[in-house]
């Protein structure tokens, strides 16, 4: 109670998300600016293992103080000490960042009209009203559509803008002072091009199976849960260089309905063939029909937490399942950590907990 009211002081537009004490979201203030700011802690509060997200403003402000906040992350007793220690970088950051003060001479705003008349007006989505941030928007070679985000400095054109897309991989502009937002462009659409497998891959599977989660994915995701029974589900990790590889996948689900995947994958796995698509691959090898998104609903999947009674907690689902064949109730691995942990006859081994199930006390 102490640690939320000294938070509360410190930062008091930065609020808890859970009762749990593992999420807070809000802003962070500095010079009499509000910059947004989520954080994530894991079960165990260790700041280290923290995780935490921020507008790009922010986030390019403290871009050269990025070694010193993890070395605050590690050393800090506590959030609250994290945070006033935050506060101290951020104010120190925004006196020197010098880009923020600059006003733009006559000639940026000349050389940007210009450039966006020679790209086109039809490729613009959106220009902000200080003509500092600009979003171009592109089709690719199978009607996806796709923006690229570019945040214009004082410079311009003499230093390229930074470029912000949905991307699964590092974008990375070439630029020289001669050079306009047309070649931005070209750059933009042969990189489109250059992930085409990879997005034609995931949108089979988002198209013909039930992806558990993400529940709205972006481009730049390369992971993919796919219901393959009540309660079994498989968690695929796709390289965005190499889509039509066998992905990285890891089971979810009772022992007596995973352990079958697993020895199928293994025994097939020379069966991958680079030529037919991901999700061929992968019914051939866990010699599986996917449930088609035809005949079931996604509710006949996503079972609710035996212990919160929810679905999504924190952003994520029942992964942890009961290995009783009779019973099969999912949980979060939060809620049942915290659950066998209040059992007097639960018994820990390393980073391993073992406990009764709360729903048939196997």
């Amino acid at each position: 109670m102490a640690g939320a009211r000294a938070l509360l002081r410190h930062c008091p537009l930065l609020l808890p998300q859970d009762r749990h004490g593992t999420a807070y979201e809000g802003f962070v203030t500095a010079q009499g600016r509000d910059f947004h700011i989520r954080i994530l802690l894991p079960a165990d509060l260790q700041l280290k293992n923290a995780r935490i997200e921020c507008s790009w403003h922010l986030k390019k402000v403290l871009r050269e103080y990025q070694h010193i906040l993890k070395q605050r992350l590690h050393s800090c007793p506590d959030l609250v000490s994290f945070m006033v220690e935050l506060k101290t970088v951020l104010e120190i950051a925004l006196k020197n960042t010098q880009d923020l003060h600059i006003p733009r001479p006559p000639e940026y705003y000349s050389c940007l009209v210009r450039d966006l008349e020679i790209l086109g007006w039809n490729k613009v989505a959106y220009v902000d009203t200080g003509l500092t941030t600009v979003k171009l928007k592109a089709e690719d070679s199978c009607g996806r559509q796709h923006l690229i985000t570019l945040k214009l400095n004082a410079k311009y054109p003499t230093e390229p803008p930074d470029c912000l897309v949905d991307f699964p991989i590092p974008f990375a502009v070439s630029w020289m002072p001669q050079n306009s937002l047309r070649d931005i462009y070209n750059q933009f659409l042969a990189a489109l091009e250059s992930l085409k497998e990879f997005w034609d891959a995931l949108d089979e599977i988002d198209g013909k199976t039930w992806v558990l989660e993400p529940e709205k994915p972006t481009r730049s995701a390369t992971t993919r849960r796919i219901a393959i029974g009540s309660n079994v589900s498989v968690n695929i990790e796709v390289d965005p260089h190499h889509p039509n590889m066998l992905p990285e996948c890891y089971f979810l689900g009772a022992d007596h309905a995973v352990n079958p995947l697993r020895t199928k994958l293994n025994n097939n796995m020379h069966l991958w063939d680079p030529e037919i698509s991901l999700l061929q691959n992968l019914r051939e090898l866990l010699e599986i029909d996917f449930p088609s998104r035809a005949v079931l609903e996604k509710s006949d999947f996503a079972k609710d937490c035996g212990i919160c009674y929810a679905y999504r907690l924190n952003g994520s689902t029942p992964d942890q399942v009961c290995d009783d064949p009779r019973c099969g109730q999912p949980f979060h691995q939060a809620c049942l950590y915290e659950w066998l942990q209040g059992l007097p006859t639960s018994r820990q081994s390393f980073n391993v907990i073992f406990g009764e199930c709360p729903y048939c006390n196997k």
